[in-house]
């Protein structure tokens, strides 16, 4: 049974054409990962189908009592608000209905006997809804919810607004678990999860009854849960049935044979156009030669799609520094209160360094405390001498209402317009990538324009605060290449082992220093 039917679909914003004649479906029970490199359109996709965003042409059809739920990279969560408030939310229906199902009671008092009638029919069906849905039992269900992803130990009056970006995304998708629709939409929901919540997830949507589309760049995670594979590229979508790997096989497949028949063809068309030329011209060849070129002319040409430019990231090494990076000295980091133990650590030239541990724990805090963005509650830090720092941010903070040259001029005045281009071009983004606001770019491609600043400074030691978020495949294995190349210190947050055990020769577990308990 089909739940969801997107038929000749098209849609593009301004002369960037992103889908064309796409058509999708969705049917009971399958589990869907929807792939392709950063800027295809998989975000753009989601939107169009929940109605957030209206296609230039097709249609999009939903089975009748559908309910989808969506958690969607971008969702900004309401300030004031508490994650029990959050949480509870997901249940919005079911408190509406106890409102109407005790105003039915207020007013059978006063109904005559047909209308009681109706009015008792409708209260049982809305008793049987909240008895169905765990009404009764909600308080016990988001606590479940709320401790398996680790949100209980945070404390549920905690305000979101105080919470770190994977905090918020573990909310999030906690409500979403919660309101139990009938299909799940999830926009990277594995990006800034710690290790153990991404397990609990996996087991959550292996043993998931009803469907799911799933976006992602993690591909362990992706092969574990997902049976049918949809792949994002050149405005199509192409449906293969199995996990990413064997879509690879089939893929790289597929693209041999139609490399082998463009060949052939070409040699074809080749042949037929010297025929042409050769003959039209002499009266005793020239219905031959007439032939041909029909022949040419109703040829259906094969098209190669363009190749995606691969981006290149290749770290500048600055000059030596001094021995230690940084030594910390009973060092106790946090904002209004500590988010550590005193902590007594030192980082040595050449160094290349893991932090691990739980969202929450300090690990963005103790870098930017490193830096001397936040002042430590006690304790010291010293930098080394001559060092020449690499910073990467969770997020883009900047004015993303500039285009993304005049994000690299900001921090390269001297570089010519042509220069700025090559560098962003040398990051896998395109002229129109390039020429658009940072705004209107999807998270990966916002990545790609943060590392362009990072690998055209010089620097003697990277800071990376979970770089591998948004970026795809492509991307993600470059940066691994270029990290495990780079001869200079990295001190890298992430919570993909199979992305940062073949880069740094030491991990440090910040669960050992934190005073939060998980």
């Amino acid at each position: 049974m089909s739940i969801l039917n997107v038929e000749h679909l098209s849609h593009g914003f301004g002369d960037r054409a992103i889908f064309d004649d796409v058509s999708f479906r969705l049917l009971k029970g399958e589990h869907i990962g929807l792939i392709g490199a950063n800027g295809e359109g998989k975000s753009t996709f989601m939107n169009i189908v929940t109605g957030k965003l209206m296609p230039d042409e097709g249609t999009v059809e939903w089975s009748k009592n559908v309910r989808a739920g969506y958690l969607d990279q971008h969702t900004v969560l309401e300030a004031g608000m508490t994650i029990e408030d959050v949480l509870k939310s997901a249940f919005s229906y079911l408190f509406e209905l106890e409102e109407k199902m005790n105003d039915i009671c207020d007013r059978l008092g006063e109904a005559d006997e047909d209308t009681m009638a109706e009015m008792l029919e409708e209260l049982g069906t809305i008793q049987d809804t909240l008895t169905l849905h765990d009404f009764y039992v909600i308080d016990a269900k988001v606590e479940e919810v709320a401790r398996a992803l680790g949100l209980a130990d945070l404390g549920l009056q905690r305000e979101v607004t105080d919470l770190s970006g994977g905090q918020r995304t573990k909310v999030l998708l906690a409500k979403l678990l919660l309101e139990k629709p009938d299909i799940l939409l999830l926009d990277e929901p594995t990006n800034y999860l710690d290790e153990e919540h991404i397990a609990w997830l996996k087991r959550y949507l292996i043993d998931y009854e009803n469907a799911f589309i799933l976006i992602s760049h993690d591909i362990p995670f992706l092969n574990e849960v997902i049976n049918i594979i949809y792949h994002m590229e050149n405005q199509k979508l192409d449906r293969y049935v199995g996990d990413y790997h064997h879509f690879e096989e089939v893929h790289a497949m597929k693209k041999a044979q139609l490399e082998a028949a463009y060949k052939r063809q070409q040699q074809e068309i080749s042949e037929l156009k010297d025929f042409v030329a050769r003959n039209k011209a002499r009266v005793s060849t020239r219905n031959m030669a007439m032939s041909r070129q029909k022949l040419l002319d109703k040829m259906d040409v094969i098209e190669l799609a363009a190749e995606k430019p691969k981006p290149e990231f290749n770290f500048s090494l600055g000059r030596t520094p001094g021995k230690f990076i940084f030594e910390a000295e009973e060092l106790v980091i946090g904002y209004d209160s500590p988010l550590s133990k005193p902590i007594t650590i030192n980082m040595e030239r050449g160094k290349k360094i893991a932090l691990t541990g739980a969202n929450g724990i300090g690990k963005s805090t103790l870098i930017k405390s490193i830096l001397g963005i936040i002042p430590p509650l006690s304790g010291k830090v010293e930098l080394g001498d001559n060092l020449l720092p690499g910073y990467f941010e969770q997020e883009f903070t900047g004015d993303a209402t500039v285009t993304c040259i005049e994000e690299i001029w900001k921090e390269f005045p001297s570089l010519g317009q042509h220069e700025v281009r090559a560098a962003l071009a040398k990051c896998g983004l395109t002229t129109k990538h390039i020429e658009s606001q940072v705004r209107v770019l999807s998270g990966g491609e916002q990545a790609k324009v943060r590392l362009c600043k990072l690998i055209n400074k010089d620097t003697n030691v990277l800071l990376l605060d979970e770089p591998t978020n948004h970026l795809d495949v492509d991307a993600k294995d470059e940066l691994k290449r270029a990290l495990k190349e780079y001869r200079g210190s990295i001190l890298l947050i992430c919570h993909e082992p199979e992305f940062y055990m073949d880069i740094v020769d030491e991990v440090w577990d910040c669960t050992k220093w934190t005073t939060k308990i998980f």
